[in-house]
């Protein structure tokens, strides 16, 4: 396990000595803007799982529905409704 962290690690060092600033740049500004929406996806997932509790609805907070609402978005959501509606 610890070789394949190791080996892990150095392949991204490996790759980031061979972009230039733009390109690490963009690369960080990326991953910046990802995180932020996974947070707020995480924040969001709370939010609804409270106010679901009302109605009966069980949004799930985990981290694939996380991931889910952060890249997809609003068809994310309604995947969720529909999967916490339905199921």
């Amino acid at each position: 396990m610890k070789i394949i962290g190791v080996a892990s690690i150095g392949v991204v060092l490996l790759l980031l000595l061979m972009m230039d600033k733009k390109q690490i740049g963009k690369l960080t500004e990326k991953l910046s803007i990802f995180w932020f929406r996974l947070a707020f996806a995480f924040l969001a997932l709370f939010i609804l799982n409270i106010a679901g509790g009302f109605v009966g609805i069980y949004f799930p907070v985990n981290i694939a529905s996380g991931f889910m609402l952060a890249i997809l978005g609003i068809p994310g959501f309604a995947a969720l409704f529909a999967f916490a509606f339905f199921l």
